[in-house]
């Protein structure tokens, strides 16, 4: 089965993050620019947060894979994305019915390899 990762992670990680992942095995990421905020409404732990909301600048990070590889890649991203601070960002797995790649019609398993 496939699954989809999705994570958010501090740009500064972004080129270590990539290259760990692609040792792993991974061989496709989606990247994108994004902003947001969490529980903490975009305010360092230093701020004293008050009722308005900061958006920070983020990378997502978008990453399917057979499941037998999930967990590698979800400790990496969890090992080289930790800051230790409030913002280093999310980590969601989702389900993938299927892919399918366009070029060739392949699908499942075979259109992500």
């Amino acid at each position: 089965m496939l699954k989809k990762i999705e994570c958010y992670i501090q740009p500064f990680k972004l080129d270590e993050i990539k290259d760990a992942l692609i040792e792993v095995g991974v061989e496709g990421i989606t990247m994108s620019h994004v902003e947001g905020f969490g529980k903490q409404r975009g305010y360092t732990e230093e701020e004293k947060p008050n009722k308005s909301v900061k958006f920070l600048p983020k990378i997502k990070l978008e990453i399917v894979v057979d499941e037998e590889i999930v967990d590698n890649v979800v400790k990496t991203i969890v090992k080289l994305a930790q800051t230790g601070k409030f913002g280093s960002g999310k980590i969601f797995v989702l389900p993938v019915e299927d892919a399918v790649r366009i070029r060739t019609s392949e699908s499942g398993i075979s259109a992500i390899t």
